[in-house]
């Protein structure tokens, strides 16, 4: 596992490897990036969920992210930055940035079998 993440300091915490174990089947691993990224920036502000996914989804370009939103650059700086507030993970970083986006990945997968479920 730790083959995954080279740069890694030792010795490392299981939780420093949620987005390793996710990929690799760990359904707690998976669950618990999904409660501590996706659901809080769901609950506190759509608005916030969509920046971040617009964000990661650029290369984490924050003018590339701005145009997609049509907002203005120093718009989705600030929006980063309560993100990161909320959810204590820094976007812009290259590491959590990968983290975040498995998260995200993983939230929206969430959502679509709860919406499936909830319409059977």
């Amino acid at each position: 596992m730790v083959k995954s993440w080279l740069k890694a300091p030792r010795p490392i915490l299981a939780d420093d490897l949620l987005a390793e174990r996710s990929l690799a089947g760990d359904m707690l691993a998976k669950q618990t990036l999904v409660e501590r990224i996706y659901l809080p920036l769901a609950k506190n502000s759509p608005e916030l969920r969509e920046t971040l996914s617009a964000y990661l989804e650029s290369g984490r370009s924050l003018e590339s992210t701005a145009r997609e939103l049509f907002v203005h650059p120093n718009t989705v700086r600030y929006r980063l930055k309560k993100i990161s507030e909320i959810i204590g993970w820094d976007a812009t970083g290259s590491r959590e940035a990968f983290v975040l986006q498995v998260a995200m990945v993983l939230g929206s997968m969430s959502d679509t079998e709860n919406r499936k479920k909830a319409a059977e």
